[in-house]
This record gives structure tokens, sequence and C-alpha cells, in this order.
């Protein structure tokens, strides 16, 4: 199995170095770069429990020279899919296509470029920060999930969640990927902006009085939304966000990790998207519009 992962990122770039370890061939295509540059001399991964390792890994800055590929893996911020995605043609010709983004409708832009049968998503909450250019360290474990979007699965899918788990990132084949998605997002609509307005790692919502009270109003807004898109959950979000915060406890969220750079960060896709998507629906989400006017005041 060949794998293309576009946009090396934090998350990106620990599935390909996990990959890359366990012996699949992989190539990581990024924007040129320091990170992307200093990829060339090995991906420097420290794992959780603090021991850091050089992997080589092939890596390119065009999209062309990493086809064909079996799998593609989307890594790129949701802004940024569109584009990423046409010009990528060739690298997605013939590849199964698995969006590990954040926020929703992913899955539908990946699906005005590829045959919506070949589109997948995955989601994870295994934490992971950038550090140093090349160098990237896998912040915490969690659940991973990957199905067809809009089809059965099948081989291909359980190939590709038996490489990851093989590499050290247990992955289930979920049969409601859209529902995954969801389940994703109502997590990082509880930790993301919070913690990122906060300036506190994952764990501080979990571990006081006023996180969980701010995860448990987030999230049960957007709850409220998923159930008017026809979403059918299957766990109780608020209890899922509170123990992926608590499994992620040292980690700071990738939007805590945008603001800190002074980067664009995705509120748009995620508290944004369920304020969008509630009004659409007749649902208020005063607390996800206070988070999300509150983010974009920041990153301006």
């Amino acid at each position: 199995m060949h794998v293309s992962v576009l946009g090396p990122g934090a998350v990106g770039s620990m599935f390909g170095g996990h990959l890359a370890r366990a012996g699949v061939d992989v190539t990581l295509v990024g924007r040129p770069g320091p990170h992307v540059d200093a990829l060339n001399d090995g991906l420097r991964l420290t794992l959780p429990d603090g021991h850091t390792e050089t992997v080589d890994v092939a890596v390119t800055t065009d999209p062309a020279a990493a086809a064909p590929a079996d799998v593609v893996l989307v890594c790129v911020k949701s802004y940024d899919t569109e584009d990423a995605l046409s010009g990528a043609r060739e690298l997605l010709a013939d590849a199964d296509v698995c969006t590990f983004q954040n926020g929703l409708g992913n899955a539908e832009t990946i699906a005005e470029f590829v045959p919506r049968a070949r589109v997948l998503a995955g989601t994870t909450s295994h934490g992971a920060t950038l550090e140093a250019p090349g160098h990237v360290r896998h912040a915490g474990y969690g659940d991973t999930r990957v199905g067809r979007f809009f089809a059965e699965n099948d081989d291909r899918v359980r190939a590709l969640a038996d490489a990851l788990t093989n590499a050290g990132i247990d992955t289930d084949v979920v049969a409601d990927a859209r529902a995954a998605v969801w389940e994703k997002v109502l997590v990082n609509v509880g930790i993301n902006a919070a913690t990122a307005l906060a300036r506190v790692p994952n764990g501080r919502l979990a571990d006081t009085d006023a996180g969980t009270r701010l995860v448990q109003r987030a999230v049960r807004e957007a709850e409220r939304v998923a159930d008017a898109e026809g979403v059918d959950l299957s766990e109780d979000p608020v209890e899922v966000s509170l123990r992926v915060a608590r499994e992620t406890a040292a980690n700071h969220s990738s939007m805590y990790q945008d603001l800190d750079r002074d980067r664009k960060t995705e509120i748009d896709s995620l508290n944004g998207e369920i304020v969008g998507r509630g009004r659409d629906h007749g649902v208020e989400t005063p607390v996800n519009e206070t988070l999300t006017d509150l983010v974009r005041l920041a990153q301006q």
C-alpha cells in the first residue's frame, strides 16, 4: 500500500511518521517552507513516552510526484481543502481519499474531485504538536476511526485501518462515517475554542468547574443541531468531550496552537458551522456564536 499524506502538519506528520516506522510506503506532500525543508533530513518524532527518533520518510512539494497512491490522507486545514485538492488532481486520480480534518463539509468537498464511492472520512483524538520545523510531538493517544462516507466499507478500508493499527494507531472501521465526523466535531466544539481563548491545555476544561460548564454549554447546543440534521450519535457528546480532554490533558488544541502562532483558525468549520446550521434549523446557539466571534476577533 502506498499512502500519500496531503498536508503534513502536526497530525499529518504524526500519521506519516508512524506509518513509515512500520514499513509502509509513505510520501508526505506539503507546501514549500521550513517544515518541508527539514523533513528532507528526516522527521523527528517524539512519542508520548518522551522518546524521540528520526524517521526517514519521502517528502515532496509536487503532488504529481507522489502518484500513484492507493490512499491519500487529507490533513490540510479545512479552509484549504479545495485549494489543496485542485492542485493534486493527478495524485487523486486512482486513490481512495480520506479526510482526517477538523470540521464539517470536508468529505463533501472531496466528492467534488473524486467519485463519491472513493471518499473516506477518518477521525482521531490523538494529540500532535509541531514543535519546530521537522519535529512533531505525538502528545497523547486516543480513538481513531475510519469509514467510507457515501458507500459501504470494503477490504480497502479495512486495509487502511489495519495499516494504522499496525503502526501503533489503533483504528476501528465504522459503518456510519458521517456520525463519526459529527462526534469528533462535537469534541472540537467543546475543547478547541475554549482552550484557545483561555490559553490552557485540554485537561483544564475537565479539571475545573468553569471549564466543564463551557464544554457542557457549547456541546449541548451543537448536539441539538446534530439532532436537527438527523445524526445518530453513539455516546453522550459531553461525556466524550470531557474524556478526550482528560486523555489529552497536557496537549494544546490545534486552535490554541494556531492563535499562538498568529495563524488562521478553523473556527468557521467548527463552532461557526454549528451556528450557521443551527440558524438553518431554527436552533439557537448563543454560546457557540460568542466563542466564534471571540476567536475571529483574536485571530484578527
